[in-house]
């Protein structure tokens, strides 16, 4: 299905609201005009019609593109740098859903179509580049007197220019054939990878009993209960998923270490548990492919490569933040693994437990840590988490998220139950600014709960972005106004309650989905979250402190059936004990960032044994005992199922900086909803995009480069 030869190859006539050429019987193709704010037709759309759709954009995109090569007028701005950042339209409108689907409805049938589409999809995207006469134009603009031009459209410029060469779009012929093998095969390699973890996820259970769910909260058995019902179960049957909202809860209050064991164990190694899905094998092959990579671009590894593009710079830079934090947070955990392991000795009391006595024996294990944590925080500080679930229902810490927004961005949101989304879970809002006349911001998307075909954790996305540069046509059916989707995995219950951490990521994933409805760009390319990866992390981690505040927990989290506040007691126990096991915590990030970088950096990996690479990296830089990477190489998604966090997963601890120093900004003034603070940073930070460089916007919020101090008192970990 294409568009006949008298189709207009500009970029205004490949709108998909005014091509009249286009198969009018695909949902993908037609206009969405007649949808509430030109939303997607879900409804109407069926597997089947991703593949023409897809096929059609991109022959669509790439006479946009032949048009801008094959004018005649000299290169300028406006006819070879805008009109390029205007160009694929239609490509832009069904691999927006097509994306979207890939990671929250992957059906059987569209996981095919993902795995046929992804090697042609790659090919397209490197023949956009490497199109005969384009990069020379585009060249030509970079190098022309750029008097008279805004810095927004000089950024542009600089942008568009650094992704062409970043693209091999500056190799000869035989190279940029070589560049383009080597992204297919990462495109199918890294499309395999997320379908073997999502698989391992969507098919292992571990299935109990009522009685083998001693010590956990009735939240947690609820939870349980439901996900047995979900997979039709016995009656008296319960289901322990590969969730994070539900193995991380037993772990953490499942009396039975037999159970917690077997559900660590299996948490720990998704992606190698069937030798027909070996994602070892992939990863290694993915790295092999990505040194290719940065070897055809001059750097001696990928991690030069990528780090070029980030605030960073050079991995050296960033092994020196992750280890500085690294050494404060060994103290820190074996600390902690000492008080736990003192604890457990204590409780003995003289009696013969045979789990007991093998944590005296041979220390405290991974799968002990959560659990005898939890009894310690109550034994030191009186704070049970369960104690506090039922005051963070999924509804209340909607609410308080919400809420903050008003607070802040006088944003409100109105949920609109007559509007069919692609999953009856799935919740739309319209969002509007209060403080501009009720002007419509963006359509907001809420995915929030865990189910087969969706991939496992927390993220934010656009079906369509926000720009200003956009065809008169195109204007009719897009109407500038951005759709962004925030998507958890949290476990559906009869009421969802969720623990302290759940309710933060769902704070994180808000604070990421306002850097796409604040956007205010006028290109595409500049706009919402196309900033430096090693700041992207700064609006999701910024959003997250609000959620701390007394005075939001004071007024949102509510009891789930009495409606009564959360006690002030309650709070002060929550925040006295919020410094216990940080260590933890920080480990178990930081050496995932500090293998990432490591692994990115190998020079040879002929005869890599990954799992020997990561053991014996592990061990040199002295990771504590009981303590286990966040996120195992086999199912390491940032690294694996794309490239973006790849050489980048430090970018969580970079952003902290950044975003406790905005955050103390705010504290400075006595009042964190100052509205001249956060008018700043809706400015600087979610609203700028990538119209200036990342450390030009910080300087400009806060009058000078960031200070790590404020990081390290978070944390705790200040001498």
């Amino acid at each position: 299905m294409t568009s006949s030869s008298s189709c207009s190859s500009s970029a205004a006539a490949a709108s998909a609201s005014s091509s009249t050429c286009l198969n009018n019987n695909n949902p993908l193709l037609e206009s969405w005009t007649a949808q509430p704010f030109s939303l997607p037709p879900f409804e109407k759309i069926e597997v089947d019609h991703f593949k023409p759709a897809l096929e059609v954009g991109m022959e669509e995109h790439l006479k946009d593109l032949n048009g801008i090569v094959n004018n005649p007028d000299p290169p300028t701005f406006e006819n070879v740098i805008v009109a390029y950042d205007r160009s694929g339209s239609i490509f832009d409108k069904v691999g927006g859903v097509f994306g979207n689907m890939c990671s929250s409805q992957n059906t059987p049938e569209l996981q095919k179509i993902q795995t046929d589409m992804t090697p042609i999809l790659s090919r397209y995207s490197s023949a956009t580049y490497t199109l005969p006469g384009l990069f020379e134009k585009i060249q030509q603009v970079f190098e022309n007197d750029q008097k008279g031009l805004s810095d927004e459209d000089r950024r542009l410029i600089e942008r568009i220019h650094l992704d062409f060469t970043r693209a091999g779009a500056h190799f000869t012929a035989e190279k940029q054939k070589e560049n383009a093998d080597i992204q297919a095969k990462l495109a199918s390699l890294i499309t395999a990878f997320s379908q073997n973890v999502m698989k391992d996820e969507e098919t292992y259970e571990l299935v109990l009993k009522r009685d083998d769910l001693s010590g956990c909260p009735d939240s947690l058995i609820e939870a349980a209960k439901n996900a047995a019902e979900e997979r039709n179960k016995e009656d008296d049957e319960y289901v322990i998923t590969l969730s994070r909202s539900l193995v991380e809860p037993f772990l953490t209050f499942s009396d039975r270490r037999d159970l917690r064991k077997i559900a660590f164990e299996a948490w720990t190694t998704r992606g190698e548990m069937n030798p027909d899905r070996d994602n070892l094998k992939i990863a290694t092959d993915i790295l092999k492919l990505r040194q290719k990579q940065a070897r055809l671009h001059g750097y001696k590894n990928f991690a030069e490569y990528q780090l070029v593009d980030r605030m960073a710079k050079t991995p050296e830079k960033v092994i020196e933040l992750l280890e500085n934090v690294w050494e404060k947070a060994k103290v820190s955990a074996n600390q902690e693994r000492e008080a736990l392991e003192e604890f457990v000795k204590q409780s003995n009391d003289g009696k013969d437990d045979d789990d007991t006595h093998d944590i005296i024996e041979n220390n405290l294990q991974a799968w002990d840590w959560r659990y005898y944590a939890e009894k310690v925080r109550i034994a030191k500080y009186d704070f049970d988490e369960s104690l506090l679930k039922p005051y963070l229902s999924l509804d209340s810490v909607t609410n308080a998220v919400m809420a903050v927004s008003n607070k802040l961005f006088g944003l409100k949101y109105i949920l609109r139950e007559d509007i069919t989304s692609y999953h009856e879970s799935v919740k739309t809002y319209e969002v509007r600014n209060e403080r501009d006349n009720d002007k419509l911001v963006a359509l907001f998307l809420h995915d929030n709960y865990a189910r087969p075909y969706k991939s496992g954790g927390a993220w934010m996305s656009e079906y369509r972005s926000q720009t200003k540069n956009l065809s008169d046509m195109a204007k009719e059916e897009y109407q500038g106004i951005p759709i962004v989707s925030n998507n958890n995995n949290f476990a559906k219950g009869r009421n969802t309650l969720l623990s302290f951490d759940d309710a933060t990521t769902l704070f994180h994933e808000m604070g990421h989905a306002h850097h796409g409805m604040l956007s205010d760009c006028s290109y595409g390319r500049l706009s919402s979250t196309n900033v430096l990866r090693d700041f992207v992390e700064l609006p999701s981690q910024l959003m997250e402190h609000w959620f701390e505040e007394p005075e939001v927990l004071k007024e949102y989290a509510r009891h789930y059936e009495t409606g009564e506040p959360v006690p002030d007691d309650l709070l002060n126990k929550m925040k006295t004990a919020r410094s216990f096991n940080q260590g933890f915590a920080t480990i178990e990030y930081t050496a995932c960032a500090l293998l990432d970088m490591l692994l990115h950096q190998v020079e040879d990996y002929d005869n890599f044994d990954i799992s020997k690479f990561e053991r014996e990296e592990l061990d040199k830089v002295g990771m504590p005992q009981g303590v286990v990477m966040r996120h195992r190489p086999a199912h390491f998604l940032h690294l694996f199922a794309s490239s973006g966090y790849a050489a980048g997963y430090y970018v969580y601890l970079w952003a902290e900086v950044l975003d406790a120093d905005v955050y103390a900004a705010f504290e400075e003034t006595g009042n964190v909803f100052d509205p001249n603070m956060a008018e700043r940073v809706r400015k600087c930070v979610y609203s700028a995009g990538n119209t200036e460089a990342p450390d030009e916007l910080f300087r400009k919020f806060r009058g000078r480069d960031p200070d790590i101090k404020y990081m390290l008192e978070k944390k705790s970990l200040v001498s």
